[in-house]
């Protein structure tokens, strides 16, 4: 069955991570990807390992499935002929180049607006296209750094801590995918395109939510509190007999059934941990009576009595015991791939589930300039019979 994005085509002109994180999305939906690089390829990503199999690095399948590749000198005018050639029968241009460069390329969205009136043109940078950082360059972990993210990430000893992934690229390729068919969904009804930009830096900070609602309403600068959370009590990490688990309290009745579990009924009782609120201002005095008793039994245990009792909870799980979770494997999240140059590989699937038009991996992640016989070569056969 054909993917929901079937008749849509885009020219991706992003590299590394957040503009080929989105238009794989957008691929795996069924849209038709064009991925434009310099000549001998110009992702950075094919070359970040290892691991590499083959030469064909891990970073860059992540990102990079269902695309044709091309390769292009945009620093000649063959090079942004063939773009506005391709603009012509695309519907979305996106970029993730510094701001202003696709202005003295000639391919900012003013100019391919004339071509393609229709074009969703979106631009990916780390702090936007305006105010007073926006010709600085920006790399997730720098966005990290000066979103809050790394404030409120870690705990006292630890000092502030990055996620373990480029979360920020993340975000902004989640964010630019979304508006993308946002701007898309309302063309259908002016029939115009239009310009998104898209920042790093926004995307980061409106991750914050409730921390950033909590620093809003309070101006109380909020600390870092590890595996804790800063509005429930218990929702954290706790030691067991044998390993570390996630316990997740989200109210007062499940408070009340977890301590139950521990025959520990008094504490549901104390007046000091009665309620949500109680419990957050006495976090101190509960947290190490319940870890104290946790520590009596295993992982195993514990998590077979909490989800008897509908308690959220969950193990801490390293990347080998993931990828044999029976439950992932039910839901098709780790695939298999062939590529002609690295052989077989395993990639981590889609998480969109359609009814009637699945998601679905209709190429690998391709080789620089793949697919430059089939569609430059094409263009400039046109071109000539012009």
């Amino acid at each position: 069955m054909a993917g929901a994005l079937k008749h849509i085509k885009i020219l991706d002109l992003s590299r590394v991570l957040a503009g080929p994180y989105c238009t794989m999305i957008l691929g795996d939906m069924g849209a038709d990807v064009i991925k434009v690089e310099a000549p001998g390829g110009s992702d950075e990503t094919r070359k970040w390992g290892p691991p590499f199999k083959n030469n064909v690095s891990a970073y860059y399948l992540c990102a990079n499935r269902n695309k044709k590749s091309i390769t292009l000198n945009l620093k000649t005018e063959e090079g942004v002929a063939a773009i506005k050639e391709l603009i012509k029968e695309s519907d979305v241009v996106i970029n993730n180049f510094k701001t202003g460069t696709m202005k003295r390329l000639g391919l900012d969205y003013d100019t391919l607006a004339k071509i393609n009136p229709a074009i969703v043109f979106c631009s990916i940078t780390g702090f936007g296209e305006t105010g007073p950082y926006k010709d600085m360059p920006g790399y997730d972990f720098i966005i990290q750094a000066m979103s809050g993210l790394m404030s409120i990430t870690g705990d006292k000893e630890s000092g502030p801590q990055k996620m373990g992934i480029a979360i920020t690229d993340i975000l902004t390729g989640l964010y630019a995918c979304i508006g993308i068919q946002g701007a898309l969904l309302e063309r259908t009804v002016s029939g115009k395109g239009q310009k998104l930009d898209i920042s790093l830096y926004d995307s980061a900070v409106s991750s914050l939510v409730n921390i950033g609602s909590n620093y809003l309403m309070s101006e109380e600068v909020p600390q870092p509190l590890g595996n804790h959370h800063a509005n429930i009590v218990p929702y954290q990490t706790f030691k067991t007999l044998d390993g570390e688990m996630v316990i997740a309290i989200g109210n007062d009745t499940q408070f009340k059934a977890f301590c139950s579990i521990l025959k520990k009924d008094e504490y549901s009782m104390d007046d000091r941990f009665q309620t949500n609120p109680d419990r957050v201002a006495n976090r101190e005095v509960l947290v190490p009576l319940l870890q104290e008793v946790l520590l009596t039994n295993t992982t195993a245990h514990w998590k077979q009595e909490c989800q008897k009792n509908n308690i959220p909870c969950g193990p801490i799980q390293n990347l080998k015991e993931v990828v044999k979770d029976p439950q992932l494997q039910a839901r098709n999240m780790f695939i298999d791939c062939n590529h002609p140059t690295a052989g077989k590989v395993k990639m981590i699937g889609s998480p969109l589930k359609f009814s009637r038009t699945p998601v679905s991996v209709r190429h690998y992640p391709p080789d620089a300039g793949e697919h430059n016989e089939a569609i430059v070569d094409n263009l400039k056969a046109k071109t000539n019979k012009k």
